[in-house]
């Protein structure tokens, strides 16, 4: 059989995938991965790779992209190194400036399924509300895995349901941890952004230089007192040790990140504007230990804990400003605390030509809030700064129990795995401090809005005339009504096989049952083939069905909150589905999403030089979304507006996934160059809104975030060279144009942009590398939008293409000994 080796190139940021070489070979142009025995995300074959694939796999060595690139989070890597992977900061979005959402082929954070070492990861309990891709979803949250604990990341563009169940409609991740023993490496690194946005701070706007927030965002005047902001440190280090002579390894990782706030232009109904402040620690192990010949027992896990601080939007003047505290208006920061937790464990065992999987994982993301530099305007001058204003958890425990077996004397060879999974999900919404969620009367005692005729009434403010509001501002905290503890169960089943026909021709197909306790039952179906045309060139595709049932949050989310445009504020009711409110405003129960996926490409080698091509359509139904601000002054529960979830619409998306790459090697110099790119359109085919009021149900404007996810296309070219001690990389990457939809209902436009990263390597000795470099070394910003402050941040951009943070500048000491 022929080896199968993996080449990566890095340049800053470029990739390579699977090529065949001969038995006993290594490319001399850059490091050999071995990839016998390794499964791979989209196959229970063992013996199947990336090459002979039937479906598009990307395969990212971590490491290397770590130590030769200035992204300090797994979301930037992935944006810069997947063709159709896109992920951006927000700002003033709630839980979405903590928690960054993340997309693959522009779906749904939500419909992207996220594996660690093959075992389904716990998704993220936030739900992302605000002016963020993925309004309305859930998802996986990234960042709470170190880096430095990552050994490769496998990334499957294709529809996945029916091998893996529930959100693989856009695909898989798969993360697998590092297993190296003997061997202590890491990395320091240390960064800050450039902070002149040109023609945006001047004379006469409210972003004149020379003013500056204080520590709380408040202040009549604002924008910038220094070039630089968003200072970063990030320190990471890894150690294996061998266990036994079999095999077995304990491998173990520690990281710590801390990065500044950034503060960009903004409008003046919003002075703080820019990334939030983040503090994170994060622990992962991965171990195996040989039990026999014929058993393995493996555990992996870790901790993530992570305080973040952000902006909210700023409140000037009228009923939520108390003079006596805040002197001309404030901005409130909305903090978390943010606790993830995995552990996994299992056997794996050979019962002659069979391979056992016994496995259980568990995950937990607990979010909580503290908003700081607020208060709680029915209080007025009595009221704290500060409140605790509640949280939500999310718990899932997964148990499989897998078989395989490869049957070589079946044509060319059959593998065929079946198995069975029963997973258990929890999700918490908990109170907040009394403050935080309650209005007070003139005597300072909490406002019961359930008594009619009312008796007590809110504080009048003495400039606008209008009754302060209560909780506190930024983020009411959530009340007792407000508590959810929910739980469901879902109990699957699955086959799967993979038919080598002829050297030729592989075909695939895969089955999975699966039922959940709350909405009911779903079988899916997968067909996968690949036929090699001539010795350079195979065609593939794929045919699924697909399912993503509906996350506990959107299902039992519950809050209120003031909205804010360039008109003011509101207050808004989110009501729970199956609540009184959604029943009212004839709103069903939320169902699963349906989607239905095609896949055709071509895959080809030729010398030094490999291509992939990937076409692809996504059609999905029922896709559950959150509506705008319907009118519910009728409802007499305090509030302006309602919305809700609800399967409202249905979407048609197809695209190109491009990868082509190039090495070669002229003496002791060594050349790379990748070219990655995806072209992405949906199109919104259907809106549910039935009796109800269709823009406002799902309009243009919620529309335009929709199709955002991602911009229509993303190409990017990387380059680089290599001689002895000294490397050099440069990636070019054109995101282009984005249209939103802003609050006035016109077209916010952002113009295609092209943003370059530098990479300069030094390898001081042989154990230390010196790495300097800069990410968006032109200081390309998203194309400012207008005076009028309609864009949902309340900044002079939104959350498109690269961001709005300007250039990074970056040094990194790695080291292995």
């Amino acid at each position: 059989m022929k080896k199968i080796t993996l080449l990566l190139l890095v340049a800053p940021i470029s990739v390579v995938f699977a090529q065949n070489e001969p038995t006993g070979t290594k490319s001399d142009s850059t490091k050999v991965e071995a990839l016998q025995e390794v499964q791979i995300v989209g196959s229970r074959n063992t013996k199947r790779t990336v090459v002979n694939s039937a479906v598009p796999i990307d395969i990212i060595n971590v490491k290397d992209v770590t130590t030769q690139s200035g992204k300090i989070e797994i979301n930037e890597l992935l944006q810069y190194l997947a063709p159709s992977f896109n992920a951006n900061k927000q700002s003033g979005s709630d839980g979405a400036d903590h928690i960054d959402p993340a997309s693959l082929r522009g779906m749904g954070p939500d419909q992207t399924l996220v594996l660690i070492n093959g075992k389904r990861r716990h998704q993220s309990s936030l739900i992302n509300l605000f002016g963020t891709r993925g309004r309305g979803n859930t998802g996986t949250d990234l960042n709470a895995i170190p880096a430095t604990a990552i050994k490769r990341i496998e990334i499957l563009r294709d529809g996945a349901a029916a091998q893996y169940g529930s959100d693989a409609i856009a695909g898989v991740i798969n993360i697998v941890l590092n297993d190296n023993v003997n061997e202590f490496n890491g990395a320091i690194t240390t960064g800050i952004y450039r902070n002149d946005a040109e023609g945006d701070f001047l004379p006469g706007t409210p972003n004149t230089p020379g003013f500056r927030l204080d520590q709380n965002g408040n202040g009549n005047s604002y924008g910038k007192d220094k070039n630089y902001d968003g200072f970063s440190v990030k320190a990471g280090a890894n150690y294996g040790v061998k266990i036994g002579k079999n095999g077995g390894f304990a491998n173990f990782t520690g990281e710590y990140l801390s990065k500044d706030k950034t503060l960009r232009p903004s409008f003046d109904f919003r002075k703080g504007f820019g990334d939030a402040e983040i503090k994170s620690y994060n622990l992962m192990a991965n171990i195996q230990i040989p039990l026999s010949k014929s058993i393995d027992f493996y555990t992996f896990g870790g901790r993530n804990d992570r305080n973040t601080d952000a902006y909210a939007f700023t409140r000037n003047d009228g009923e939520r400003v108390v003079e006596s505290i805040y002197p001309g208006g404030y901005t409130p920061r909305i903090t978390s605390k943010i606790i993830d937790n995995s552990a996994a464990f299992g056997f794996k065992a050979k019962a002659g030509d069979w391979k056992i999987d016994l496995s259980n994982a568990f995950g937990q993301n607990k979010f909580d809030y503290t908003i700081k530099g607020t208060l709680n305007a029915s209080l007025e001058e009595l009221s704290p700064t500060e409140f605790d204003a509640g949280g939500f958890s999310l718990t899932q425990n997964t148990t499989n129990l897998d078989f395989s077996r490869n049957f070589k004397s079946v044509l060319n060879g059959l593998n065929f795995a079946f198995g069975g999974e029963y997973r258990i999900e929890q999700y918490d919404i908990t109170a907040g401090e009394e403050g935080s969620w309650a209005t007070y009367d003139t005597n300072g005692d909490p406002i019961d809005p359930t008594i009619t005729p009312p008796t007590q009434f809110a504080p009048i403010d003495p400039v606008s005339g209008n009754p302060r509001p209560g909780g506190s501002q930024g983020f009411p905290g959530f009340s007792p009504q407000n508590e959810v503890d929910e739980q469901r169960t879902s109990v699957a089943a699955y086959v799967d096989a993979e038919l080598d026909v002829s050297d030729e021709f592989l075909l695939g197909t895969a089955f999975r049952y699966e039922n959940y306790s709350d909405f009911g039952n779903t079988l899916n179906l997968k067909m996968a083939y690949k036929y090699k045309l001539c010795n350079n060139v195979s065609l593939r595709g794929s045919f699924s069905t697909g399912f993503r049932a509906p996350s506990l949050a959107q299902i039992y989310f519950n809050t209120s909150f003031t909205n804010f445009n360039a008109s003011g504020a509101s207050e808004v009711l989110l009501a729970a589905n199956g609540s009184a409110v959604t029943q009212g405003f004839g709103i069903d129960k939320l169902r699963e999403e349906k989607s239905r996926n095609g896949s055709i490409g071509l895959t080809g080698r030729f010398g030094k030089f490999t291509a992939t091509i990937d076409g692809y359509l996504i059609n999905v139904s029922d896709r559950i979304v959150l509506t705008g601000y319907f009118d519910a002054t009728a409802l007499n529960m305090g509030v302006d507006s309602a919305q809700f979830f609800v399967n409202g619409v249905s979407t048609v998306t197809q695209g190109i996934d491009v990868v082509m790459s190039w090495r070669n090697t002229f003496g002791s110099s060594k050349f790379g160059a990748t070219l990655i790119g995806n072209i992405n359109s949906m199109q919104v085919t259907h809106v549910n809104n039935g009796t109800l009021d269709k823009e406002t149900f799902f309009g243009a404007r919620e529309i335009a975030f929709l199709k955002a996810s991602a911009p229509n296309n993303k190409f990017g070219l990387n380059l680089n060279y290599e001689r002895k001690w000294f490397d050099i990389g440069t990636a070019f990457t054109r995101f282009s144009k984005v249209v939103l939809v802003d609050y006035a209902g016109a077209d916010n436009v952002y113009n295609p942009k092209i943003v370059t990263d530098l990479t300069l390597g030094f390898q001081i000795i042989k154990q230390v590398k010196l790495t300097v470099g800069s990410n968006n070394l032109f200081n390309v910003y998203p194309t400012k939008q207008d005076e009028s402050g309609n864009t949902e941040a309340g900044g002079y951009w939104d959350a498109v293409q690269m961001g709005f943070n300007g250039a990074y500048y970056y040094t990194r000491l790695s080291f292995k000994f």
